[in-house]
């Protein structure tokens, strides 16, 4: 509607352009549902004491002032600090919290010190007040005592117990109090107990009974510690617990608050699917990855990053494929599982204990993250290096990949001095080739939420030629930047892509009923799976001729 003037004068008039350009959503977003060492609502979300709400990090860093470091049972720290290894640049953390060694319900890190002269024998144990803090402990022994004159001076390297310890805590790195006059010589377990547990605020110490061993002879080794939070134990969490609930913005399904997660990964299935013994309940891990994939279609935006569980052969990896047994373009398995250092590991483990097999999402969706941000979703996230690990569990052979890969198995492979890659780029869909390949449903989801959110300006516009030419202006430009960066086939715009939105696909019936329909057709980019060179001889053009 057009303004009234009243005095004379020039006036100046803002229109809209007409033009609302579409820009590309994210797809390096992954999600992980698993266990953390702990929870700091005071780093997080102050309105999520538990932590239980998917919660975006942004770097390892982050990660750890969150939720802590590595934990013994845990292998979602490890799977995101593989993400962010490999390129992986934003990731929402969906929080299982356990019934036991859970920050959010009594698990407090615990530390035995051990004793200076002899450190296979310990000394004092030490606790947190609270659960989830980030605790250090530096035990700084007396001065040695000063020679008499005429006498040696000994290195003062044991003291027995004989002068004043200073036992300092720290967390997050910040001194954070100091106990001194702290006695070994000529003092009962109790009275130690004492000085500490009434004089600090963060620590407790318990100095547990030792058949023919004073407390002299257990006087604390000098030197700085991290007080470990106690194992993850998973005994009461079930597969339902990882799938969650929307209404409460738990688990998996709790991702309806992020909407531009593209990814989704449960590494600590395996810690899940687990039974005392070692083994691995299949049925379970089946039953929760067929979950998983299932959410994954219904969202229509997601992919699933399947990992096989570890221990398995090449046969029997063809064979879990076969009984997962999911027809679909919105999840990607690979094979083998990768071995990582531990970070856990103590000075003087054994080599068995230096190392974990773990699942390969993490570091997976990491290269899927790096591969989007170097070449674009429209690139196979394959013939990439996996980064962050040791050895594969298990090396794969061209013939077992032979098996392996035409059943949509993606393997990784070593291949000496080129690296460790990821040596296949297909999705689970069997039926229909169109969906093949893993960047080709990404390349669609991208196109199709791109779109989705670029045109929600024309709801409820006035639904006639003006506004289907200004939508089909707008998809074709989107759909040209694309072409010219590689992501479409074709030698020109038009055997690319084309967009037709006219009276052709929207009649006075169609219009009616308020619908506006735009039918878009796009040529991806698929890739070069097998590179063949036919070769021959050739008698070459001087050969003389019979």
């Amino acid at each position: 509607m057009a303004a009234s003037y009243g005095a004379p004068g020039v006036y100046i008039e803002e229109q809209p352009s007409g033009s609302m350009p579409i820009e590309g959503v994210g797809t390096a977003v992954a999600a992980f549902v698993g266990f953390t060492e702990r929870y700091d609502p005071g780093q997080g979300d102050p309105t999520d004491p538990a932590g239980v709400k998917p919660q975006l990090v942004t770097s390892w860093p982050q990660y750890e002032r969150i939720y802590g470091g590595f934990v013994r049972g845990a292998v979602l720290p490890l799977a995101v600090r593989g993400f962010f290894e490999n390129g992986g640049g934003k990731a929402y953390i969906c929080r299982i919290p356990t019934t036991e060694g859970d920050a959010a319900t009594g698990g407090k890190p615990t530390l035995t010190l051990p004793t200076a002269d002899k450190p296979d024998t310990p000394s004092i144990q030490l606790s947190a007040v609270e659960p989830g803090r980030n605790l250090e402990v530096e035990v700084v022994p007396p001065p040695p005592p000063q020679p008499q004159e005429g006498e040696g001076g000994g290195d003062g390297s044991s003291s027995n117990g004989a002068g004043e310890y200073t036992l300092r805590v720290y967390e997050g790195g910040a001194l954070r109090e100091e106990l001194g006059g702290l006695q070994f010589q000529g003092r009962s377990t109790r009275t130690v107990e004492k000085t500490v547990n009434d004089r600090s605020k963060f620590v407790r110490i318990e100095v547990q009974p030792l058949q023919g061993a004073s407390l002299a002879e257990r006087t604390p080794a000098p030197g700085r510690y991290t007080l470990e939070s106690p194992p993850v134990s998973a005994k009461s969490v079930t597969p339902a617990d990882l799938v969650g609930s929307e209404s409460d913005r738990t688990g998996y399904q709790g991702l309806a608050i992020a909407e531009n997660v593209t990814m989704v990964a449960i590494p600590d299935l395996v810690t899940v699917a687990t039974r005392e013994d070692g083994s691995i309940d299949e049925d379970m891990f089946l039953a929760a990855q067929q979950q998983l994939v299932d959410f994954c279609e219904a969202s229509h935006n997601k992919m699933a990053i399947l990992d096989t569980p570890p221990g398995l052969n090449a046969t029997r990896a063809l064979e879990w494929r076969a009984r997962l047994g999911r027809d679909s373009a919105f999840a990607a398995l690979y094979y083998p599982n990768v071995v990582v250092n531990n970070p856990l590991a103590r000075p003087g483990a054994t080599n068995g204990e230096l190392y974990l097999t773990v699942p390969t999402s993490g570091h997976v969706a990491g290269v899927w993250a790096r591969t989007d941000a170097a070449r674009g979703v429209w690139k196979a996230p394959a013939n990439e290096a996996l980064r962050g690990i040791v050895r594969l569990e298990n090396n794969v052979t061209s013939g077992e990949q032979d098996l392996l890969n035409p059943d949509g198995v993606n393997c990784i492979r070593a291949f000496g001095t080129y690296g460790t890659k990821i040596w296949g780029a297909r999705t689970l869909a069997k039926t229909d080739p169109s969906w093949r390949y893993i960047n080709v449903r990404r390349l669609f989801n991208f196109v199709e939420e791109s779109i989705q959110r670029g045109t929600q300006w024309a709801v409820f516009e006035p639904n006639d030629f003006d506004l289907w030419q200004r939508v089909k202006r707008n998809i074709t430009s989107f759909l040209r930047g694309l072409w010219m960066q590689g992501a479409l086939v074709g030698a020109t715009p038009e055997q690319a892509f084309y967009v037709l939105c006219d009276e052709s696909n929207n009649p006075a019936s169609s219009v009616d009923e308020g619908k506006l329909i735009v039918e878009i057709g796009i040529a991806p980019v698929k890739p070069a799976e097998f590179v063949i060179f036919r070769i021959s001889q050739w008698q070459g053009g001087g050969a003389a001729s019979e």
